[in-house]
């Protein structure tokens, strides 16, 4: 059963996006590959993000929902800009379309049949040629009108905190089975910096994780310190020309080194929030789409107790 770390629970939440690559990696790690289809297939991550998909439906009670997806996980706009984003992940270089990632050899395949149990259910799923999900993910927070809950195992996202409009992040702590309901709070208890800090935190300090070198020296505590004394990346690069500055010396010769990267950067981490995402119905549907489908899928993958769990679930909202 979900629990909640830090931050309060809501009675509704309005959106719930779900960064779906990031959970369903877990779900593979989190879900023993001995759990398999008739045919011998392993299906850990599809069942294991099906029953999480319950909990958090149960627990949450959201009214609209969305599973994003990574059309393209390493967009050329950020390799361009920083070559080394995400380059020891790649599998594969391709000529045209994205790289392809390195992913388990069990879990490729089952990445088509969560899709298509998703679609068969009536739950929306949106990906973007050229985007992340983060992308998509904060495109549909920026055009929100009321409270959204982000689900994601990445804390790249914490930079979309904003207890103004409403927004969180839910971040799996354990598998999937505990989350960590992170509001400004819990961003400045942790962090020293709110959502909108968070970006600049996470550039000064790189992010070997996504291939990110951030500035020789700069660590976490480090980078939180400069922000709190300089307000932002700004107020950081400002502070580097100007002598009076609080800056040490090695400081002020690390970040004033580091300019071509500090250039880039920011559109490299920060989340984009003008995707072209396709105008879908949003809300979570109390029955299947497709309920010949679902069952055929059902069927065939042996998804019998998870796909009957959220078919309830659902249809009990």
């Amino acid at each position: 059963m979900l629990s909640v770390g830090w931050g309060m629970m809501r009675d509704v939440t309005g959106l719930m996006l779900l960064d779906t690559a990031s959970l369903y990696f877990r779900a593979y790690f989190g879900v023993p590959e001995s759990v398999k289809a008739p045919d011998g297939t392993p299906v850990n991550a599809v069942r294991g993000l099906l029953d999480f998909i319950d909990r958090l439906v149960k627990d949450h009670r959201p009214e609209r929902l969305v599973a994003c997806m990574d059309a393209d996980w390493r967009p050329q706009w950020r390799v361009d800009l920083i070559p080394s984003y995400k380059a020891h992940r790649v599998a594969e270089e391709q000529e045209t379309g994205p790289d392809v990632e390195e992913v388990p050899d069990t879990l490729s395949p089952q990445v088509p049949v969560i899709e298509e149990v998703l679609d068969a259910l009536g739950i929306a799923r949106v990906g973007v040629a050229g985007y992340e999900a983060d992308d998509v993910i904060g495109t549909f927070t920026a055009r929100a009108d009321g409270p959204v809950d982000i689900v994601t195992g990445d804390r790249d996202l914490y930079q979309l905190v904003d207890d103004a409009r409403g927004v969180r992040v839910l971040y799996p702590v354990k598998g999937v089975g505990t989350l960590q309901v992170t509001d400004e709070a819990a961003l400045r208890a942790k962090y020293g910096v709110d959502g909108k800090g968070y970006a600049d935190l996470a550039l000064l300090r790189g992010d070997p994780s996504d291939g990110l070198p951030g500035v020789p020296g700069v660590g976490e505590k480090t980078a939180a310190k400069l922000l709190a004394e300089f307000t932002d990346l700004a107020g950081i690069l400002a502070a580097v020309d100007d002598p009076r500055s609080k800056l040490t010396p090695t400081q002020r010769r690390r970040l004033d080194e580091a300019r071509p990267y500090l250039a880039v950067a920011p559109k490299v981490v920060r989340v984009a929030d003008d995707v072209p995402v396709p105008d879908v119905d949003t809300a979570l549907p109390r029955a299947p789409r497709d309920p010949a489908a679902v069952e055929s899928l059902a069927v065939r993958w042996g998804l019998g107790g998870s796909v009957t769990r959220l078919l309830a679930t659902l249809a009990e909202r």
